[in-house]
């Protein structure tokens, strides 16, 4: 029989090392899994390593059935999380729930899923291990967290949970965008505006001013030869093409760990945005974090998964100072506070959540509560850009017209005095 070297985490997230024998990897990680530990690398001895993929610790990439590779909505797998859990609380079998859920589904990427799922695990495998398989679907939290309440036989709380975490991030996110549309909306039509006087009205002005020779101010010189550069010298090429250019250059330099840093270094630092995107962050990794902590998740094994969670590479690196020490026996908070991404608020919380022992209780309190103040700091980003708004479509209109005006004021003057 094979023997297999592996490193795993036990309950209390300290790492172990050790050996056991098995016919197969999945029998190794079932055994490992067994004996109370998370398994996170496996190898045969003597063999090829055999690399952990999310919670189901599948060595080989499995080949996935046709039609199975698509994104799914968050709205869809929440309901399909929610309707799982009430399915698992009423007693049936999780195969015969995944039947069920099958058949309610719409065609679709998240129908042919859940039935490849349920082969999965009509075949052997466990829920999670059945799910890791389809990534784009169910990420690295999800089947964390379903392999948590496998072993801790708790899987109906811990998909409630994860519907309501599921629910409460796609709620922070849409009131965000939600606020940006009405801002986004007027600068858009606002530019549309513009560019059509700039490109149908103010070149018959020119035929005007050339037909009276007349001298023209240097404020009226200025705006025609704006219109000329856009109508002309394809400057409306440009000044469509300048969003999408700007946003490819953002994508190529987040490709790289240092762009992404430094990309989100600054903007971090833009007044009222900047704020927005911190608390957000913050309570992204603390809302993450404390359901894997509640779910059983071991705290190491917690902050890894949250950490490439985070959806920013400050706090990702933050967090990663954090896992590092406390492997090597040191406390949650005061890495963090050292790090300086959070307020004191949130160290101070963590640290008494640490030492009375209601660590994810803390978390989820800090992530509702800077919840609380992204909503408030997205109104008053909205408050703050509408006067902003029309500030500066007055000051382009209020330059339109005096450009225009003081030479026609020339030529009815002349007109007037011949």
């Amino acid at each position: 029989m094979p023997t297999y070297q592996y490193e795993a985490m036990n309950a209390q997230g300290q790492e172990v090392k050790d050996e056991i024998d098995a016919l197969s990897t999945e029998e190794a990680i079932s055994k490992i899994r067994n004996l109370g530990y998370f398994p996170t690398k496996i190898r045969e001895k003597g063999g090829r390593r055999q690399p952990k993929t999310g919670a189901a610790g599948i060595g080989a990439k499995p080949k996935r059935p046709s039609g199975t590779g698509g994104r799914v909505k968050v709205k869809k797998l929440t309901q399909f999380t929610r309707q799982l859990s009430t399915l698992q609380d009423a007693g049936l079998p999780i195969l015969r729930s995944l039947r069920i859920l099958e058949q309610q589904q719409k065609p679709g990427t998240l129908k042919k899923v859940c039935g490849a799922v349920a082969n999965d695990v009509e075949g052997g495998a466990t829920l999670s291990e059945a799910m890791a398989k389809y990534p784009k679907c169910f990420n690295n939290l999800y089947t964390n967290m379903v392999a948590a309440g496998e072993a801790g036989g708790v899987l109906d709380l811990i998909l409630n949970r994860l519907a309501d975490f599921m629910e409460k991030a796609q709620r922070l996110k849409s009131r965000i965008i939600g606020a940006m549309i009405y801002p986004i909306a007027v600068l858009t039509i606002a530019f549309l505006i513009v560019m059509g006087i700039m490109i149908f009205v103010i070149p018959k002005f020119r035929s005007v001013f050339d037909d009276f020779g007349v001298t023209l101010p240097a404020i009226t010189e200025t705006l025609l030869g704006i219109s000329t550069w856009i109508t002309y010298k394809w400057g409306w090429v440009y000044l469509l093409g300048s969003p999408i250019a700007f946003y490819l250059l953002i994508k190529l330099i987040r490709l790289s760990e240092t762009g992404r840093y430094v990309l989100d270094s600054i903007n971090l630092k833009i007044p009222v945005v900047g704020q927005i995107i911190g608390k957000t962050a913050v309570a992204r990794f603390t809302r993450t974090l404390g359901t894997l902590i509640s779910a059983g998740v071991p705290i190491l094994e917690a902050l890894n998964i949250t950490r490439e969670t985070s959806g920013n590479e400050v706090y990702r690196r933050a967090l990663g100072s954090v896992h590092d020490n406390i492997r090597q026996g040191e406390t949650f908070a005061e890495p963090l506070r050292k790090a300086k991404v959070c307020d004191s608020l949130v160290t101070n919380m963590i640290d008494v959540g640490e030492e009375t022992g209601d660590l994810d209780k803390m978390l989820t309190k800090v992530a509702d509560n800077y919840d609380d103040e992204v909503d408030t700091l997205v109104g008053s980003l909205v408050s703050l850009l509408e006067p902003i708004m029309v500030i500066g479509l007055g000051v382009i209109c209020g330059f339109i017209v005096v450009a225009l005006f003081m030479p026609m004021v020339s030529i009815i003057t002349d007109l007037s005095g011949g």
